[in-house]
């Protein structure tokens, strides 16, 4: 448990405290229905106002209904505590889904870095 707690806060002084940091990505299995670790991770970026972009991961690894669903329940859960919803992306690593989305996201975080410094 000490240990546990030595690491989050390591996590959370990165977090809040890196001012080079334009966006964090949160990779969620989108086999998996929404779990709270994630959803507890997710609510305390937003209590920190530390950006955030949700990545789905692993689509070609089960049924397109299943990975909709999840992502959708995942997305219904978070409508109970936030106004807004982060941007999210359903990807695969095999088939390329979602690359180019992220590599737009992360160009565009990269730019407006630049026009801040």
């Amino acid at each position: 448990q000490n240990q546990r707690r030595q690491w989050e806060k390591m996590i959370e002084n990165y977090l809040r405290k890196r001012e080079n940091l334009g966006m964090v990505f949160i990779l969620i299995d989108s086999r998996h229905s929404p779990q709270a670790i994630d959803l507890e991770f997710v609510n305390q970026l937003g209590e920190w106002e530390v950006p955030f972009t949700l990545i789905f991961t692993k689509s070609d690894k089960e049924i397109q209904r299943v990975v909709s669903k999840n992502v959708r329940d995942f997305l219904d859960a978070m409508r109970e505590t936030w106004q807004f919803l982060p941007a999210h992306v359903v990807t695969s690593a095999v088939k390329g889904t979602g690359r180019k989305q992220i590599l737009d996201m992360i160009a565009e975080s990269n730019s407006s870095f630049e026009e801040r410094r």
